[in-house]
């Protein structure tokens, strides 16, 4: 049925189409590791998405900056981020999926011996 813990390597994977299958992974259950989300791709050009981002950084609150978006800026916490956009999180299963995930920078130490898995490959065609 399910495997006990899925790693999965983020490097050539498409941020959103990557974090759609997560999400819906997390909410049938599966436990779900991603590292290397700093090796993440972005689909369109950089200047479109720099300006999206730079439109996003400017999101603020009128009353109390304090209780108003996170902007994460690390790769890692952008992917969690997008999963979550995905997820029902503010109810108890869409919260508990959302605990079933894990994202890193890198290989850190217990995931670098176990085999990661790589659910995209894109052949580059010249």
């Amino acid at each position: 049925m399910f495997e006990k813990l899925v790693i999965i390597d983020g490097k050539g994977h498409l941020i959103g189409r990557l974090a759609s299958i997560v999400a819906k992974e997390l909410l049938n259950g599966q436990r779900i590791v991603v590292v290397r989300c700093e090796a993440l791709n972005k689909s369109g050009s950089l200047f479109r998405n720099k300006v999206k981002f730079h439109e996003f950084l400017n999101k603020t609150s009128t009353h109390n900056p304090r209780r108003w978006i996170q902007h994460y800026r690390s790769p890692s916490k952008i992917f969690w981020r997008t999963v979550r956009g995905m997820l029902p999180h503010k109810t108890p299963k869409g919260a508990a999926a959302l605990g079933k995930l894990k994202v890193f920078e890198g290989v850190p130490a217990p995931y670098d011996t176990k085999k990661r898995q790589v659910l995209f490959q894109f052949a580059i065609s010249s």
